[in-house]
Parts: C-alpha cells; sequence; structure tokens
C-alpha cells in the first residue's frame, strides 16, 4: 500500500480540443507549487492527477495545503494505492480509514470502475466492501443519502485507490492559462478581490499601483506589496509596477473644478493604465469597482472613465456584488485583515467634499482639457518602477 494524493480536476473537461493545454498548465502549475516539498511523480490518467511522492518519508500534511491554492482544481484528497483485487481492497479500507472510521457512526462506499476489466461491477465491489466494513466496525452504519464519511474505490489500470471525504478543490481554470490582464491595486478590500477572481479565470494578472508621496507614505506601498504577498498564495508570482501621481493630483486640484477632481483623476489612471497595459501585451484592464458603491462608481461615472481606454476593455468582476459579498471573499482568501489597515491610498487624498454622481462627459473633458495630459501622462509613466513578488515562473 502506498498514499498518494489523488486530484480531481475542475471544468478542464468542458474544453473540448483545447483540453490538453490547460492540463499541462495545471500540472505545471502543480509542480511549481509542491516542488519545495520533495520530489513528486505527477501524472494525468484518464482526467485524475495523481501526485506520489518520491521519498516515502515526505510529510503530506504541507503538500495538501499547498495544492487546495492551485487553480483548476475541483477537489483533492489522501488516497492509498493498493492492488486491484477484492481482497487488496477491504484489507487496505480496514488499514488506511481506520482513524475516520472510528469517528463517524454512518458511512456509505461509492465505487468508480474506470478499468472495466475488472471483474466486479461498481455496484458489487460497494456493496462487498460496504458488507465487510459493516463486519470489522460493530458501530457503523450505512446511510446512502447523508453519511457522515463516504468511501471511494477507483478500480483504474495503474492499480484501486482507496480514500475518505475529500477536500474541496479552489475551482477556476489553470493560473495563466487565458492570457494576461493588467490590475489595478489600490491596498483597499475590492481591488486584491476582483485581482483574486481574475486568476481564479486563468488570467495572469499583472499589478498597478499609483503612489502619491508626499501625500500618501511607505507604508502604504509596503501594504501593497503584502497583499501581493498574500495573493500569489494563488498567483505563485507577480510583477508589481508602482506609478507616482501626485504631479498629476497637483495639477488638477490646481485647473480644475473640485467636484470633478476624482472623476479626472480615474481617467488619467486609466489612460496610464491602457499604455502600460499594452507595452505588456496585456488584453485587458481590470478595476475592483462596484456599481454604485461611491461616487465615481455611479454608472454615469463609470462611462465617463471607460471611455479614457481607447484600445482595451476594462473589466470589473465585482460590479455586481455589495459590499459584504466582497468582504467575505477577501476574508476567505486572506487579504482583508491587510486591506482594512489605516494607509491612505492616492485614491483617498484629495477627495472632493461633494463629488459629482451623475457626471456629463462633456462637461468632464471640459475641465480636464485645461491641462496638458499627454506631458503628465508620459512624465508619471517615464518614473515608474516595478519588482516581481514570489517565486520565478
Amino acid at each position: 500500500m502506498q498514499e498518494i494524493i489523488l486530484i480531481k480536476i475542475g471544468e478542464l473537461f468542458l474544453k473540448g480540443a483545447n483540453k490538453k493545454d490547460f492540463e499541462r498548465k495545471l500540472i505545471k502549475n502543480i509542480k511549481l507549487k509542491i516542488n519545495e516539498f520533495g520530489d513528486f511523480k505527477v501524472e494525468l490518467s484518464q482526467s485524475v492527477i495523481t501526485v506520489t511522492p518520491v521519498n516515502l518519508k515526505t510529510v503530506l500534511e504541507d503538500v495538501l495545503e499547498a495544492i487546495g491554492d492551485v487553480f483548476g482544481i475541483n477537489s483533492f484528497s489522501r488516497a492509498a494505492l493498493c492492488n486491484k483485487d477484492i481482497k487488496s481492497i477491504k484489507s487496505c479500507s480496514k488499514v488506511y480509514l481506520k482513524d475516520q472510521i472510528l469517528k463517524t457512526r454512518t458511512f456509505k462506499v461509492e465505487t468508480n470502475r474506470a478499468d472495466k476489466s475488472f471483474p466486479l461491477s461498481s455496484y458489487e465491489i460497494s456493496a462487498t466492501l460496504g458488507e465487510y466494513l459493516l463486519n470489522e466496525f460493530d458501530h457503523l452504519k450505512v446511510d446512502v443519502h447523508k453519511p457522515e464519511l463516504t468511501i471511494y474505490v477507483e478500480i483504474r489500470k495503474s492499480g484501486a485507490y482507496i480514500r475518505g471525504n475529500p477536500i474541496k478543490g479552489v475551482g477556476g481554470l489553470p493560473a495563466r492559462s487565458c492570457g494576461k490582464v493588467l490590475s489595478l491595486i489600490s491596498g483597499g478590500i475590492d481591488s486584491p478581490v476582483s485581482s483574486f477572481l481574475m486568476a481564479k479565470r486563468g488570467a495572469d494578472v499583472l499589478a498597478l499601483h499609483f503612489t502619491s508621496p508626499p501625500y500618501t507614505s511607505k507604508r502604504a506601498e509596503d501594504k501593497v506589496i503584502s497583499l501581493i504577498k498574500r495573493l500569489n498564495r494563488y498567483l505563485m508570482s507577480t510583477r508589481l509596477i508602482f506609478i507616482n501621481i501626485a504631479q498629476i493630483q497637483e495639477k488638477i486640484k490646481k485647473h480644475c473644478k473640485e467636484e470633478y477632481f476624482t472623476l479626472i483623476m480615474r481617467r488619467f489612471m486609466m489612460k496610464i493604465a491602457e499604455k502600460i497595459a499594452l507595452e505588456n501585451n496585456c488584453g485587458a484592464i481590470v478595476t475592483g469597482e462596484s456599481l454604485g458603491q461611491v461616487a465615481s462608481q455611479t454608472l454615469n461615472a463609470l462611462i465617463c472613465t471607460n471611455v479614457a481606454c481607447k484600445h482595451l476593455p476594462v473589466l470589473r468582476p465585482l460590479i455586481g456584488m455589495d459590499k459584504n459579498d466582497i468582504i467575505k471573499i477577501a476574508e476567505e482568501i486572506g487579504t482583508f485583515s491587510t486591506s482594512i489597515l489605516p494607509y491612505e491610498d492616492c485614491c483617498t487624498v484629495f477627495t472632493p467634499k461633494h463629488p459629482k454622481t451623475k457626471p456629463s462627459l462633456e462637461y468632464v473633458l471640459e475641465e480636464e482639457n485645461k491641462l496638458d495630459c499627454e506631458s503628465l501622462i508620459n512624465t508619471a509613466i517615464e518614473g515608474m518602477c516595478s519588482m516581481i513578488i514570489g517565486s520565478e515562473r
């Protein structure tokens, strides 16, 4: 009997002719994620991935935790590989699952006979094993509807796999399998969640943060770095770009009407983001905006900022979520406690007392045209700096 990790892939089975490309990407990501824990054979057969330790002394707890953060996995579990005969399946189930069985009262057995040459049917295997375990453990009872423990038997070409209740995976598509996006990271609650959701759909996330020294502090930048490090639990590595827009904000404050300040600043951000995105072969810009959450996120305001981008779409994964939805995800992925640290970002400085909630694009452009936009944008981009956070890809 050998202990392995058995992985069930998510929606990749829907990918048709492109399925193999996604599977290869997923296997590569799994190897990158668990490489630090030892040597493993990672193999795919019949839409199931097996992770087999080369060193039998490998501790699997850390490996399981790492696998739980890999996009593209529907569920996973520790499993025992035994000989493909009913006697071995019985003894292996009794020994390998003993601790789980002793902690439970109700169970059922489910069998997947992928190898059709096995002499017993799936129903016969389940019934035979179930009867055997009932005789071996007096406290057990069968419950086919809501059992505390489901014992899974999988008959495959390589042998019989025995496992208990699976662990739910994070789902989605393999990281970096669906093109690159530029994600605006403010340091608040929303933008890390939007980046996570895009990465979960297979996007390769390039992060952009706008700074405004001396109005924002180094601690605000460190906060964003901490958020990216936390997201790298899923993304593995991210390039983070910093752009200083203090000069742009000062010019807007000096020459434009106060109620349009946030909108014009957001338009500058989108124009800068689009230039950087195009230079880095990104296919879209991602923001953490949610409809109506603040004045700059009303429908009229979003129209005004959207048209600032001439060549790329703006994706807003949170557009239909309320704040509680977003906070729940932030807590689940571990970014919430960092996001609420009280370090101001550039979006919270120079905030107008009475911002326009139903702005007219005509008037926004009238105010914006008071500035030398192209020069200000080029100066900001020339001063950008970046860093790679996380392991090499």
